[in-house]
């Protein structure tokens, strides 16, 4: 994924560990999981790239759509993240490029990206449940559902990080196996000609383009962990590497075996299908095991989520961009603030269905993106010098060209999103847009109190960087 380059660089400034940062921290294995979660978490939601495109399309983009967009960002994310080894990830790239108020657009539209994204996982629980337990589809027994499960995996990520590492391990393991156990099942039933199947006339590209597009990023996701990892100069790169394979053969292989195994309906390929495959191929016990796999993906994903987004609010409010209770951990070095913020947020969302959530969170994450791109280039450009652990082996006009494709594709996604996401995307990105001067003005009458962490390094004010 790159060269770890280290010659006659200029250091940035080591970040000495905070004196309440003695916690574990998180090693190799558990941040490819988590990585693995923060992107995928298995083939659970990608039934509806077949619906709106017909299997060809559907195995030719997560084929295709990696190259164009998440070799690229994790690329980046190696860079950066190597670069900022602090939490609050995306949010110092572009507040050290762009200026301390662009850092807070990012900071507030990828946060409010990672929630709404996060209110995805008790729909998709509930969505592969509701087949066995009926009750679950819809009333006052989903709205209970959605709430104690919310409530159960906040308290986990309360708990700690390390913990949610491992918990993601044994979770990736469970997840991933009964697909492995499925494609062994199908192999006297498949039928390649049916991988070849193609209707150009009839394609959804908003759903197909959503669909790819949700399943393959938020690899920059888990940069805002950077200050809880164990030398992250070099085991992120590492994890980044390992968790990209895992998630490409974690989509591509049950879509081959799905796809080939049985003949096309098209209009079945929706939330849950896998579950249905299983059983057609299996019988009922793997069917039990999918669902169950997908219950415990959903989970793993939901805890890597949130971990995510409320350590980003902990990095925010370390650089001064939040009120200072955002920093405070709890007795387990998690920031409770953060988890409280987050996980109220998945709460008020998670009545959207699965289109809706996915195209609104498709739209900020674009803009996010769009900002971390130029924060890339702008770095390069402006400190060539500065200490990069990690370097991706081109200069500023490959860079630049790298990032080309994926901003094509964001223009594209942005493009075919309806009425109704982009007005409700864009009121949220105005919000933030005025947001940043309120609390500007909050800090400056002190009605809250605001610090910047003495530990962390300032780009702005390096001489030696000049």
């Amino acid at each position: 994924m790159g060269q770890h380059d280290s010659a006659e660089y200029v250091t940035i400034g080591e970040v000495p560990t905070p004196p309440a940062d003695n916690f574990k921290k998180v090693s190799v294995l558990p941040l490819i999981f988590l990585i693995f979660y923060e992107v995928s978490g298995g083939p659970f939601g990608v039934e509806d790239s077949v619906q709106a495109a017909g299997p060809f399309l559907a195995l030719l983009g997560f084929l295709v759509f990696p190259f164009i967009w998440s070799i690229p960002e994790a690329l980046i994310t190696a860079e950066m993240g190597t670069m900022f080894p602090e939490n609050g990830g995306y949010v110092v790239w572009v507040a050290s490029a762009l200026g301390p108020y662009w850092g807070f657009q990012q900071g507030w539209m990828k946060w409010l990206s990672g929630v709404i994204d996060n209110a995805l996982y008790p729909v998709l629980f509930l969505d592969y449940l509701k087949s066995a337990i009926p009750a679950l589809g819809g009333g006052w027994p989903r709205i209970f559902a959605v709430l104690a499960l919310t409530l159960v995996l906040t308290y986990m990520n309360y708990r700690g990080l390390t913990i949610v590492g491992w918990v993601a391990v044994l979770l990736g393991v469970f997840s991933i196996l009964p697909f492995v156990v499925m494609g062994f099942v199908s192999i006297p039933k498949l039928k390649p000609s049916r991988w070849l199947v193609v209707n150009m006339h009839h394609v959804d590209w908003n759903l197909y383009l959503n669909t790819l597009f949700w399943n393959l990023n938020y690899w920059d996701s888990i940069s805002t962990l950077a200050g809880e990892v164990e030398n992250p100069k070099k085991t992120l790169p590492k994890a980044l590497f390992y968790a990209l394979i895992l998630v490409v053969i974690g989509y591509f292989f049950p879509l081959l075996v799905g796809t080939g195994a049985l003949p096309l309906d098209r209009e079945l390929w929706t939330d849950g299908y896998f579950s249905d495959i299983a059983k057609l191929l299996g019988g009922v016990w793997l069917r039990w095991w999918i669902q169950a796999a997908a219950a415990m993906s959903n989970m793993g994903m939901f805890v890597a989520e949130m971990s995510s987004d409320s350590f980003q609010l902990l990095g925010m409010a370390e650089r001064g961009m939040l009120p200072e209770f955002f920093s405070k951990r709890s007795r387990y070095g998690t920031p409770l603030i953060g988890i409280l913020f987050s996980a109220s947020g998945v709460l008020l969302l998670s009545w959207l269905s699965f289109q809706e959530i996915v195209a609104a969170e498709n739209f900020l994450y674009c803009f996010g993106m769009i900002l971390e791109f130029i924060a890339f280039i702008r770095l390069r450009m402006k400190y060539p010098a500065a200490s990069r652990p990690y370097k991706i082996p081109v200069g500023t006009v490959g860079s630049i060209l790298m990032c080309i494709p994926p901003t094509i594709l964001i223009c594209v996604v942005l493009a075919i999103s309806s009425l109704k996401v982009a007005v409700i995307s864009l009121v949220a990105v105005v919000i933030g847009l005025v947001m940043q001067p309120g609390l500007k003005y909050v800090e400056k009458r002190r009605w809250l109190k605001f610090s910047t962490s003495a530990n962390l390094p300032d780009l702005h004010n390096d001489s030696s960087l000049r």
